[in-house]
């Protein structure tokens, strides 16, 4: 017999959310927005409402905000409560009573046990990520689990790894952060009635953004990061660009999506913000690129004239914002 908190999902069969598909310019942004992306969509929600969180993103010293979308935005939203698991028991025992009373649960693991990151981390590296684990099948050892872009499934080995079944007594680990989402004040809307509620939490992270161009800040510590970076090789580089670069150009791609879906269903003139985000998004891919090339050639480049470009974008993108919003108030 198998527990599971949704429907039961044919992992062959599961069609991930347009912002997951083929023709998105980042394939995945982050591990805990990626997941929420898939949970909202497997229960028909439109996981667009819950993105306005990204204008508040900042660079934070030594990376980009690793965004997630508040759990106060969820139940605004959706009805969905998330609440903190205790895994005193272990994370099978207790996610098994989690998903008996039809609530999902988010848990941080290890992708080395994660057959779906194959050709990266999977029985290669040991990264910290979330998924969020939908069905468990104890007699098969079996999981069915939302991770990144899509709904996936494992078994055998990389279960009994996953929950640690023949270690179960370890004192020298500790149990990693698990989160359970209880459905049962679910309340699905309208795309009009989300984009109701979402105006003002949008109104709330503007005001939250960085006082000063983010960008701008971002640029001459990237310049030396570089130049470090070359010396440390690709392994650091490619740490780098996960808490740096996809985090910022993945971030305000989404914005983009987020404001045109917006404009859709209040009256918003959007499109010319969704273009400077835009515009960060496609910048920052190419700066993806010649910093790689940077790094692995250890040659002298010249990357200032696109972080120039990148905060001119951010400005601009934010002072059209500002007066689309503007405007609707002194229409109000």
């Amino acid at each position: 017999m198998s527990l599971h908190a949704l429907p039961k999902i044919v992992a062959s069969d599961y069609q991930p959310h347009a912002l997951h598909g083929a023709d998105r310019a980042w394939a995945e942004t982050n591990c805990y927005i990626d997941v929420w992306i898939e949970v909202l969509h497997a229960q028909g929600l439109n996981p667009l409402a819950c993105l306005s969180m990204v204008f508040a993103n900042d660079f934070d010293g030594d990376q980009w905000t690793f965004y997630k979308p508040p759990h106060e935005d969820l139940f605004a939203l959706y009805g969905i409560d998330v609440q903190e698991l205790n895994v005193w028991r272990g994370l099978l025992s207790n996610a098994g009573i989690q998903l008996g009373r039809g609530r999902l649960v988010l848990t941080e693991t290890d992708s080395f046990y994660l057959p779906d990151t194959a050709g990266t981390d999977y029985r290669s590296n040991h990264v910290k990520t979330t998924i969020a684990i939908q069905e468990i099948d104890l007699e098969n050892r079996k999981l069915g689990y939302f991770h990144n872009s899509s709904y996936h499934e494992l078994q055998g080995e990389d279960f009994v790894e996953t929950f640690r079944l023949d270690k179960p007594h370890d004192p020298a680990f500790m149990p990693l952060f698990a989160e359970f989402v209880r459905l049962d004040h679910v309340q699905p809307r309208t795309d009009a009635e989300l984009a109701a509620i979402s105006l003002p939490l949008l109104r709330k992270y503007l005001a939250r953004r960085p006082r000063n161009n983010p960008v701008s800040l971002f640029q001459p510590v990237f310049l030396r990061d570089v130049e470090q970076l070359k010396e440390e090789g690709m392994a650091a580089y490619h740490a780098y660009a996960f808490a740096c670069l996809r985090q910022l150009g993945a971030g305000f791609s989404l914005g983009a999506h987020y404001l045109r879906w917006l404009q859709q269903h209040q009256p918003l003139q959007l499109d010319v913000a969704a273009s400077e985000f835009d515009a960060i998004s496609e910048l920052t891919k190419t700066l993806l690129l010649k910093t790689a090339r940077a790094v692995m050639g250890k040659k002298a480049v010249d990357l200032s004239p696109l972080l120039e470009q990148l905060a001119t974008h951010w400005q601009q993108g934010m002072d059209a914002l500002d007066r689309s919003l503007a405007r609707s108030l002194t229409k109000q």
